[in-house]
């Protein structure tokens, strides 16, 4: 699956960085999502996709390869 962000939504709540901090990260400059890595299988699927539906903004999306 692929992973896909959208900085100009993100508010910095940091939801993301909770659930999979493998896939997501935080900019020292302003908080918005980092993803560290497009792809993801297996258990960080379930993690990502529980992203998705936590972050406040809707900036992140999962879609198939």
């Amino acid at each position: 699956m692929r992973v896909v962000t959208d900085t100009a939504r993100c508010v910095g709540a940091g939801q993301c960085v909770l659930t999979e901090p493998a896939v997501f990260d935080q900019s020292d400059d302003d908080g918005t999502v980092v993803l560290l890595t497009e792809h993801v299988e297996g258990d960080q699927v379930a993690n990502v996709e529980e992203a998705v539906d936590m972050c406040p903004a809707q900036a992140i999306a999962l879609e198939a390869d």
